[in-house]
């Protein structure tokens, strides 16, 4: 009896070893299972990557169709990291699917465009690189109008006869740079080459404000009580030619406050008829009261053929090279009769003489207008007087002292004369100065040289006119009024 429990106790403890060694065995063999991490951030394990995967795809049908693509993926820097472990926990796709959700954004393939422009860059996502090809070449055509823009394109411009223009060369000034990459469905994703060229030209695809046109007003009054510059109105309004366009009372125009997110550059070959003031002769009678002037010939304007390169960034003028200069029309001079010799520190409040050589060209108007130089919106103050060329002679605009001959960072070499009658003249961006503080000079005086100091974009002058000492509480007014 013994020896039959001892049989069958080796027996039960036969076949518990080998069960327990068969288990052993079996845990040996690891689960093959995928961890998930966003931003070196563990979410969760899952059994399957392909069905996360497809899983994600699936429940964004909305931007498969928005976009209409074939594939919605993970965000990026999502990655799912196959693992060997023992332990058998793991977690359903749906609930990591909404960790993802909460944490990161679901991607679409496209394009990255980086537009530089100095210490700024833009980022532009698109689908198709086509639409930002397209986006680009319509902000191009609109500075420079699609018409002129498809001759030059194809090649087909006609040649100058007399006067005119040809575009000479035509490019984007920025450092552009494009990769394939996953786009986040939450960044702005542009489809249409129309709606990309809204935001290249005014920073936005928002709408632009309008302005029901009143009675009497004129595109250059609504463009400057708007802060807008005269440029600008005609972009927003292509159905307008000219700053000389009419407008009509009732009629709504488009007030585009312009932010170009690209640097057009223009370059054109110009020959154009330019007006060449007539200078004022001044002759005294000593047996005339002062203040009894007498014309006794009126000043007529010459003409000039003047033939230059130009250079446009955004429709404004940065350089003026003159080639050639014509004179079609000598100026006659308009002489007066004065009761009494004026002393050259006190200016006449009706007569100025133009602070340039012939052959310039009004660069930029006084008027609102985005800063070629800082690319902020601001009223310019003054006119740029482009030319004739670098070291061309600066002259008075009237009998005055210097109060101001100096260098600043901005205005560069800078003259500010104060003309005793209640104006104040400032002359910017000079290559020399040719006078002193304190010193009288007369009208048509040369006192400076033109040229490109300080902040500035070209050769030209900044030409200012005030009421009260500039910078000292005086008021800037349009200088074209002085010579109307």
């Amino acid at each position: 009896m013994k020896k039959g429990i001892t049989i069958i106790s080796i027996v039960l403890l036969s076949l518990l070893v080998l069960y327990l060694q068969l288990n052993k065995k079996e845990n040996i063999i690891p689960n093959t299972y995928y961890q998930v991490y966003l931003n070196d951030e563990i979410l969760g394990t899952i059994k399957s990557k392909k069905d996360l995967e497809s899983y994600i795809d699936r429940q964004n049908n909305k931007y498969k169709k928005k976009y209409n693509i074939d594939k919605v993926y993970v965000p990026n820097g999502l990655e799912i990291r196959k693992v060997n472990t023992y332990n058998d926990k793991v977690e359903s796709i749906l609930s990591i699917y909404k960790k993802i959700a909460d944490k990161g954004d679901f991607t679409v393939e496209g394009y990255q465009f980086k537009i530089k422009n100095d210490d700024k860059v833009t980022d532009i996502y698109v689908l198709d690189q086509e639409v930002f090809t397209k986006a680009v070449d319509q902000t191009i055509g609109t500075f420079i109008g699609e018409t002129r823009y498809a001759l030059y394109k194809n090649n087909t411009q006609s040649e100058i006869q007399t006067m005119g223009s040809i575009i000479e060369n035509v490019y984007v000034d920025n450092n552009i740079t494009v990769k394939k990459t996953n786009i986040p469905i939450t960044k702005t994703i542009y489809t249409e080459a129309s709606e990309l060229a809204k935001f290249l030209l005014f920073g936005t695809t928002e709408l632009q404000k309008t302005y029901i046109v009143k009675p009497g007003d004129t595109i250059e009054e609504v463009a400057f009580d708007n802060k807008i510059s005269v440029e600008e109105f005609l972009i927003s309004n292509p159905q307008f030619s000219s700053v000389h366009n009419l407008l009509f009372p009732g009629q709504e125009v488009v007030i585009g406050v312009t932010n170009p997110q690209i640097q057009v550059v223009v370059e054109e070959f110009v020959i154009e008829d330019v007006p060449s003031r007539y200078q004022t002769e001044e002759r005294y009678d000593p047996n005339r009261f002062k203040g009894d002037d007498k014309v006794i010939q009126k000043g007529e304007n010459g003409l000039d053929r003047i033939t230059q390169r130009t250079r446009k960034i955004n429709g404004i003028i940065t350089y003026v090279d003159k080639i050639a200069s014509e004179e079609l029309k000598p100026p006659i001079n308009q002489i007066i009769v004065r009761g009494k010799k004026e002393f050259p520190s006190v200016g006449s409040l009706t007569v100025w003489a133009w602070p340039t050589e012939r052959g310039y060209k009004i660069s930029s108007p006084y008027g609102y207008r985005i800063n070629p130089v800082t690319g902020k919106r601001e009223l310019h103050a003054a006119i740029d007087i482009a030319g004739p060329k670098h070291g061309s002679n600066i002259y008075a605009a009237n009998n005055g002292v210097i109060v101001e001959a100096k260098y600043s960072s901005s205005l560069g070499n800078y003259i500010v004369i104060n003309h005793n009658n209640g104006y104040y003249t400032l002359y910017a961006h000079l290559s020399k100065i040719l006078v002193e503080v304190d010193q009288h000079v007369a009208r048509g005086q040369v006192i400076g040289l033109l040229g490109n100091t300080g902040r500035s974009t070209g050769p030209h002058l900044h030409f200012g006119v005030y009421v009260g000492r500039p910078f000292h509480g005086g008021t800037a007014i349009n200088p074209l009024r002085l010579y109307k």
